[in-house]
């Protein structure tokens, strides 16, 4: 998400909207669990993005290792900080410090039992509560106080590769891996889009490069024993 071309492709796909400019930012913080008494790293992704209509919003990317109580609310308030925080843009007139409208994607590493479908695009809609009509233009206060919310269950990607969709969503099929670790892993689809190579082949450097692959080795122990931790206090209450 760094690179701003896979930042645009990745973003702008799921959003179904054309990206013209992207600032990509890495949040970094550790995140100390009372319950577990752990205290786990964090890398979030917020990205400034101006679209082809000119509109600027924040998008907030975060991937959810597990599906627990701490998990959920460690990232409210980690929503709640941002709705706080203004974000410099540039304007006519220059850089200015203004609150963007949110955008939230979640990468699930596990499934929500209750939505068989890989994406979901949670949409906001204005509608007239005397006429119960839709309301087509778009108000400045309302935008900055709710957002869209798209969300990606990995588990659940299937194997097609037919749309620009089911392209970037390929990417993150969680089968074919190579390794026990699931670090590694085949891409056995035929790349005749120019974002998608670009994305295999940094993945594929990450995968393989020594230091770069220790690390995801050690995130994926930290969660492992993080979630062990948790299932083990929430037994013993």
């Amino acid at each position: 998400m760094e690179d701003e071309r896979i930042a645009k492709f990745f973003i702008g796909t799921l959003m179904n909207e054309t990206i013209e400019d992207v600032q990509v930012k890495l949040q970094e913080y550790t995140y100390t669990d009372q319950l577990a008494g752990l205290a786990v790293y964090r890398v979030n992704f917020i990205a400034t993005i101006k679209t082809a209509t000119g509109e600027f919003r924040k998008v907030i990317i975060e991937i959810q290792k597990a599906k627990n109580s701490i998990d959920l609310m460690r990232f409210r308030n980690y929503l709640a900080e941002q709705y706080k925080k203004k974000d410099e843009v540039d304007t006519q007139n220059g850089k200015k410090k203004v609150a963007l409208p949110i955008v939230t994607i979640y990468l699930l590493c596990f499934s929500l039992t209750e939505i068989e479908t890989s994406a979901v695009h949670v949409e906001r809609q204005y509608i007239d509560f005397i006429t119960g009509l839709a309301i087509t233009k778009k108000s400045d206060f309302i935008e900055k106080l709710t957002h869209d919310c798209f969300i990606v269950q990995l588990p659940s990607i299937g194997t097609k590769y037919q749309t620009r969709l089911d392209k970037l969503l390929s990417i993150f099929e969680q089968t074919n891996f190579m390794d026990d670790n699931q670090v590694i892993k085949k891409y056995n689809h035929e790349i005749d889009e120019a974002d998608v190579k670009n994305m295999t082949d940094i993945l594929h450097y990450i995968g393989t490069e020594p230091e770069e692959k220790k690390r995801i080795e050690d995130e994926q122990e930290a969660y492992r024993v993080l979630d062990n931790a948790v299932m083990g206090k929430t037994e013993e209450m």
